[in-house]
């Protein structure tokens, strides 16, 4: 990945050197001609096209933002209530991540949500012990964290 980003500045800048054009609007025409000069030889580099890559993680940044809203108004809604109805507990999560960096990054996405905290990490790495604000259904909140952060971070980091 790393190769295919400076091989696609070093494109951009022979491309402003070319034309004489020491501008943004130079810079940005041969990025541009470098994206797609990378892209269209990308059988030849054994990765894959790096903004493949770049759009995974603008991706779970959104989801990121987007689940903090949601999970913000959601104990908001909890906390303005004349009675507290929730249903704290601890249940487990069996990841499918397997290197540290995934499982740092999980917990780290699942604390940053209100209304949850990851405990523990087994041994092994693959069982987290996390706590709720709400519990109403423990597999629908498996399945949330499954098909939301691990989805992404798959995305990412494979």
């Amino acid at each position: 990945m790393a190769f295919q980003i400076v091989l696609n500045l070093i494109i951009a800048f022979v491309w402003m050197f070319l034309n004489n054009s020491w501008n943004g609007i130079g810079f940005l025409i041969g990025y541009m001609l470098g994206l797609l000069l990378i892209g269209g030889m990308r059988r030849f580099f054994p990765q894959r096209f790096y903004i493949v890559r770049v759009w995974a993680i603008f991706k779970l940044i959104i989801l990121l933002f987007k689940e903090l809203v949601r999970a913000s108004i959601g104990v908001i809604r909890e906390i303005i209530k004349p009675r507290l109805d929730i249903r704290p507990g601890i249940f487990t999560y069996r990841t499918q991540l397997s290197s540290d960096w995934e499982v740092t990054l999980l917990c780290l996405l699942i604390s940053l949500t209100p209304g949850s905290l990851p405990l523990e990490i087994s041994g092994n790495q693959r069982k987290l012990f996390i706590h709720a604000l709400d519990i109403e259904d423990e597999e629908q909140m498996r399945n949330d964290i499954q098909n939301t952060f691990e989805k992404a971070i798959m995305e990412v980091t494979r």
